[in-house]
């Protein structure tokens, strides 16, 4: 497979990501009414926001459908089934709502807790390189907003996703569920110790960067499986790490990437 370097200009990304935000929610609070004196809806008004909101879902549709085109296939996303499961996964369900007119543009977005979803293109990219397969059981670490952990769903049997934020967690949990994804399973817990209760793992996703490969997931990854992780402090470079069916463990470096640093036993 032939893989371009990514090229992640992330302090360009971040200030065109931060001025689009603060458009959008400086739109968002111009003549905001009073919420304590607001009156509950009558089922006329309600109706209209619901027409309004089904109205919406086609303008996401297509721009998923060009995020795809123009973000991930034109690019060296070449995975078929990768791509089908980015243009199925409604990543604006996994943003703060006043961000959803920018789900679908090539940037990470911020999800609260000083975390971020991380950029459609990085998601297909890591995900490729994963390999997934209808018979996998894939860990998902950090599980952030779950969107990660649901394009793996489309594409595997199981996905045990860990967030070690208990707040990040329970969102994402009772937000997977809402959207249908009964094959994925979320807990708290630190990510650098993984699942071992589930291992192996024939595939393991980090997004999160530790100063080194945890050692843990190594142990966790299945003979024949891979793992693709992002490594590094203020440099961060993409690994894959494969486990031969002999035991023996490789790594290769793809990219240089930016991810929020690996916390917990991770920073001890």
């Amino acid at each position: 497979m032939r893989t371009h370097r990514p090229q992640l200009c992330v302090s360009r990304c971040l200030a065109v990501t931060i001025l689009l935000i603060s458009a959008v929610v400086a739109a968002s609070c111009t003549d905001r009414p009073d919420e304590s004196s607001a009156q509950p809806a009558t089922p006329a008004e309600s109706a209209v926001v619901d027409r309004g909101a089904v109205s919406r879902e086609p303008t996401f549709e297509r721009q998923r459908a060009q995020m795809v085109a123009d973000q991930l296939a034109a690019r060296d996303i070449v995975h078929r089934q990768v791509l089908d499961a980015m243009g199925r996964v409604p990543r604006h369900e996994f943003v703060p709502a006043r961000l959803r007119p920018l789900a679908y543009l090539d940037s990470p977005l911020p999800i609260g807790e000083e975390q971020t979803i991380s950029q459609p293109y990085i998601v297909a990219l890591m995900t490729q390189l994963a390999d997934p397969q209808p018979t996998h059981k894939a860990l998902d670490v950090g599980t952030g907003s779950g969107y990660q952990a649901a394009v793996l769903a489309e594409l595997v049997k199981e996905v045990y996703s860990i967030e070690i934020i208990e707040s990040l967690a329970n969102q994402a949990r009772q937000r997977l569920q809402s959207l249908g994804y009964h094959n994925i399973h979320v807990r708290r817990g630190d990510g650098y110790r993984g699942w071992p209760e589930q291992a192996p793992f024939d595939l393991i996703i980090v997004a999160a960067a530790p100063d080194h490969v945890p050692a843990p997931l190594v142990e966790q990854l299945a003979t024949g499986g891979k793992m693709v992780i992002p490594v590094g402090n203020h440099w961060q470079v993409l690994l894959i790490v494969e486990k031969a069916k002999d035991g023996k463990v490789t790594q290769r470096m793809v990219a240089p990437v930016a991810f929020v640093p690996m916390t917990g036993e991770a920073q001890e």
